[in-house]
């Protein structure tokens, strides 16, 4: 593992995103993340997950560098899926996965953070989905997850303006379950791990299978449909500019095309 460290401990597993500075998540993070879970989904003395971030961020969004190594629309689609298919599977995996956010969870931190069955956060994290502001949109079925958690005018103005939101706000709009002061997150957060781990854990994989009942029926087209889009934004003028912007830290210029 390169980007991301694990280890367990009274049933816990905490996985922690080690790629300074902003714990990008880049497609090798995401095959990381994978080949994690593959070895988590078959531990038995492993109850509950839990992810966050080292350093100032749990994750501040996928890696804008690596896109400049793109060169098609449809590798884009293919990077889209490939974080769809991985967060879809954590949204469905047997054991509890508590997302521990601080510092920021914006772009694909947040996609992922909502992929967990649970969010924690600091009171003064940030949460948003900050794509337009590059020209782009989200990829990771966040335009699918968001509207679930907060609405769809929540959701639109989030999107549509590209404003983060604070923890407490998050947690009073439905997308957080609980706000704490940052000190205290992960104390919190292992004290709330530590009650599911004493769970039977047939009983708790019978919750979480429960759970997946609960979906709406065009939610995986929307996601498909979002890897398209992914990969055509991209493809774009605007999407080029965007990202050529944020590498040269200057406002983007769009044109609309």
């Amino acid at each position: 593992m390169e980007f991301l460290k694990w280890s367990t401990e009274n049933r816990i597993a905490t996985i922690t995103i080690a790629k300074g500075p902003a714990n990008a998540l880049s497609s090798q993070v995401l095959r990381e993340l994978a080949l994690v879970l593959d070895e988590l989904e078959h531990d038995e003395n492993v109850g509950v997950i839990v992810i966050h971030g080292e350093g100032r961020f749990f994750s501040a969004g996928a890696d804008i560098k690596e896109f400049t190594t793109i060169e098609t629309g449809e590798q884009f689609s293919e990077l889209a899926r490939l974080g769809q298919n991985l967060f879809e599977r954590m949204e469905n995996f047997d054991k509890p996965i508590i997302a521990a956010v601080h510092g920021a969870a914006l772009g694909g931190g947040l996609e992922l953070a909502m992929a967990c069955h649970f969010r924690l956060v600091t009171e003064t994290a940030k949460l948003g989905l900050p794509e337009l502001q590059l020209g782009l949109i989200p990829g990771f079925a966040g335009s699918q997850r968001l509207p679930r958690f907060v609405g769809t005018a929540k959701a639109a103005q989030m999107l549509l303006t590209s404003t983060p939101i604070t923890g407490v706000e998050a947690v009073q709009a439905g997308l957080a379950n609980q706000a704490y002061p940052e000190a205290d997150l992960m104390e919190n957060t292992y004290k709330i791990a530590s009650q599911i781990a004493k769970k039977s854990p047939i009983a708790v994989k019978a919750i979480l299978e429960l759970f997946s009942y609960n979906k709406p029926e065009k939610f995986h087209a929307g996601v498909e449909r979002e890897a398209v889009l992914f990969g055509r934004v991209f493809d774009s003028a605007d999407g080029q500019e965007g990202i050529t912007a944020f590498i040269d830290k200057r406002e983007p210029n769009f044109v609309g095309k």
